[in-house]
């Protein structure tokens, strides 16, 4: 029997248009591919760079700041405040615990921060060589404070001793109107709630408290404090949660 000519014609250019329609689905899917590979690319170089210029200018509210570094992959989780770790190195700052607590659950999506500052006034205590770190949910903090300081955060007519500093809690030797009595008592510093609570030693006067620092988002675990030629040297350990 004779075959027809043309009669493979319709067969083969339809295969001809499958492989077509297949080489331009591949093609279009590499040229998505390539796409996204420059925006990610794009987005490391540039997403932690603008991470990096908010912060400076969130911290810079409360002072100078001279350098932020911020560390972040793949770099698109910074649109949801999270990062591997920030830097911030600070002049000087002054703000009060409230907003230094707020600041620092800004940064709860942060698994590594160090900051470190020249001086901050934090309240009415002025301090120098400030550090604080930051891992996961567990803070650190310490700083030098001068006796003269010290004397004028507590303000006129009540003064201070360092005794002691064990177990996450400071002994001092408290002098002047504190808790109310003109006298030099003994009192501890110490986490209560996951407050800073200050109260001092003996039956008569244990009742009296007086709460130092307290924010929902900062459990208090414990203070530090030593004394040296040039002051004190002041630890506070913390949970952000």
């Amino acid at each position: 029997m004779e075959r027809r000519p043309g009669f493979a014609g319709p067969v083969a250019s339809s295969r001809g248009m499958r492989r077509d329609g297949r080489s331009r689905a591949v093609r279009i899917v590499a040229i998505v591919a390539a796409v996204l590979l420059v925006l990610l690319v794009v987005a490391q170089i540039v997403l932690p760079r603008i991470a990096a210029s908010r912060i400076s200018s969130r911290v810079g509210r409360y002072g100078h700041v001279e350098h932020v570094s911020v560390s972040a992959f793949p770099a698109i989780e910074l649109l949801w405040g999270d990062a591997d770790s920030v830097e911030v190195k600070a002049g000087s700052l002054a703000l009060a615990p409230a907003q230094a607590a707020s600041l620092l659950w800004e940064g709860r999506g942060v698994g590594r921060i160090d900051i470190g500052a020249k001086s901050v006034r934090v309240g009415s205590l002025a301090l120098t060589g400030a550090v604080l770190r930051k891992r996961g949910s567990a803070l650190s903090a310490h700083a030098r404070a001068s006796a003269a300081a010290v004397r004028g955060a507590l303000g006129p007519g009540v003064g201070v001793r360092l005794l002691g500093s064990e177990a996450g809690r400071v002994r001092v030797a408290a002098t002047g109107s504190l808790f109310g009595v003109g006298a030099t008592v003994a009192a501890v510093a110490e986490s209560e709630a996951g407050k800073l609570v200050v109260h001092p030693e003996g039956l008569l006067l244990e009742g009296f408290r007086l709460t130092l620092f307290h924010d929902r988002h900062v459990h208090v675990i414990g203070v530090a404090a030593r004394q040296d030629a040039s002051g004190y040297v002041l630890g506070m350990t913390a949970l952000l949660r």
